[in-house]
């Protein structure tokens, strides 16, 4: 039952950062998802502050299955800050949060060999979160199946595929090592982004991201959604593999937060983010909200 409480507020902090990668990517001057990606996965050398706490050398096989994972992780942020920077952030979220645990289950269901499986009450709940999700994407005047919907499956098969291989990982390793040997993983992955032209010009010619009055967010943006990554990962480890899938289904919740922050920079800040909200669309959003709360309830009732 705890590893619900950390993923509730593991993507309170997602929400957060969410709104700080939209602000960069379009109005904070890193206008390229390439760069953006690349900052981001070199910050995960930072990593190495959680080395006295449980690292140990793992053996080849899972050295080679961690950096793989890494590899991973990194397309699909950079997938996922290339849709952010394109679509309006209140969909791209949603979209993935709603494919993600249906790929999640799937991947679960392969890499368990059929063993994992819901019961029925765990399915209803499962549906609910999901369907919930899938509502709030759903618009009459926009077509949900265009480039917003592919980017956003993209991204949700690399990251769904992440969390299950990951949780073989923390099984075998601890969370803290394997978390530390993943995103050592990243670190070099993100490296190889300095073999595109346009990054390299941007970070060594232009200096992008020294000459930004807004450094100080990015740095906190990371740390923000850093620790949420941190906690959603953890309840990775602690969550039984069944529950794997709950825990990406239980993304909606970070819509809740999304949706809270967006009116309200809609409504004061409209240069920073412009997004309508008709009565139709706030009814339509309410109803998901309410069928992802359905289910959160119905889990947590599964859980007592």
């Amino acid at each position: 039952m705890f590893w619900l409480i950390v993923t509730i507020l593991a993507y309170f902090f997602l929400a957060v950062a969410a709104f700080g990668d939209k602000f960069l990517l379009t109005g904070g001057g890193i206008s390229n998802p390439k760069v953006y990606t690349f900052y981001v996965g070199i910050l995960s050398l930072f990593v190495i502050i959680f080395i006295p706490f449980g690292f140990f050398l793992p053996n080849f096989r899972q050295i080679v299955l961690s950096f793989f994972v890494g590899t991973i992780f990194i397309l699909g942020l950079y997938l996922y800050y290339s849709a952010v920077k394109e679509f309006e952030v209140s969909r791209i979220v949603p979209a993935v949060g709603g494919i993600i645990p249906i790929l999640t289950f799937f991947f679960m269901y392969v890499f368990s060999w059929g063993e994992a499986v819901f019961s029925i009450k765990e399915t209803i709940s499962f549906s609910l979160l999901v369907f919930g999700s899938i509502l709030i994407v759903i618009e009459k005047s926009k077509n949900i199946f265009g480039k917003p919907f592919l980017f956003s499956l993209a991204a949700a098969f690399y990251f769904s595929l992440y969390f299950v291989l990951a949780k073989l990982i923390y099984d075998s390793l601890t969370f803290i090592n394997g978390f530390i040997w993943i995103r050592l993983g990243s670190f070099f992955v993100a490296l190889m982004f300095l073999f595109f032209k346009e990054v390299r010009e941007k970070i060594f010619i232009k200096n992008e991201i020294l000459k930004l009055k807004t450094t100080g967010l990015f740095i906190g943006n990371q740390i923000i959604g850093g620790s949420g990554t941190i906690l959603q990962n953890w309840a990775v480890s602690l969550a039984p593999v069944v529950y794997i899938a709950f825990i990406n289904a239980l993304q909606g919740i970070q819509y809740v937060f999304l949706l809270i922050f967006t009116i309200f920079f809609s409504l004061k800040f409209p240069q920073i983010l412009k997004e309508g909200f008709s009565k139709e669309i706030i009814f339509q959003k309410i109803i998901a909200i309410l069928l992802i709360g359905g289910g959160l309830i119905l889990l947590t009732i599964k859980n007592v």
